[in-house]
């Protein structure tokens, strides 16, 4: 109960944390991307996350991230604290199932980490929700996720069977 509780505290926060960002910051010209962030042309097909959509030397960086910024609360095999859901298993997957990587860094980039929320750069979220993806078992690709959240919102996290 105080985990289901401690969740909607959390997802609370981080949509008024976004709604308040959104609010604030002005709008700023696209920075310039390499290729290996280049966003989907548009009207390119909506994937999932069995695709490919990450890099293993993305999912590298990510991993390095998030032992030094999340396993502290989360632990080092993403399977949770007391304070902390899970990011690997049945539950994680029941918490995210049909909602798109975009959900998930969004919820990343405005509300993590806990004692120091958007502290990350939107590169190592994007790295981190990579690390998160490989360690689920989903299959690595030839692009990297780009670290923009409207081409992650095409991707649907599906469980991985």
């Amino acid at each position: 109960m105080r985990v289901r509780f401690s969740v909607l505290a959390i997802i609370g926060v981080a949509a008024l944390a976004a709604a308040t960002l959104r609010a604030q910051t002005p709008t700023q010209a696209p920075a310039t991307q390499t290729p290996a962030t280049q966003p989907p042309a548009a009207g390119a097909a909506a994937g999932t996350t069995k695709d490919g959509v990450y890099t293993d030397d993305q999912a590298k960086r990510g991993e390095t991230v998030y032992q030094s910024e999340c396993a502290a609360c989360h632990g080092p095999e993403l399977t949770g604290g007391e304070m902390a859901p899970p990011l690997t298993g049945a539950e994680f997957i029941a918490n995210w199932n049909d909602m798109s990587v975009g959900d998930l860094f969004e919820r990343i980039r405005v509300s993590m980490p806990a004692n120091n929320p958007g502290a990350l750069s939107r590169q190592q979220n994007a790295d981190v929700v990579s690390f998160l993806l490989k360690f689920d078992k989903y299959p690595a690709g030839q692009s990297e996720l780009p670290p923009q959240t409207e081409p992650l919102k095409t991707i649907k996290i599906v469980p991985v069977q």
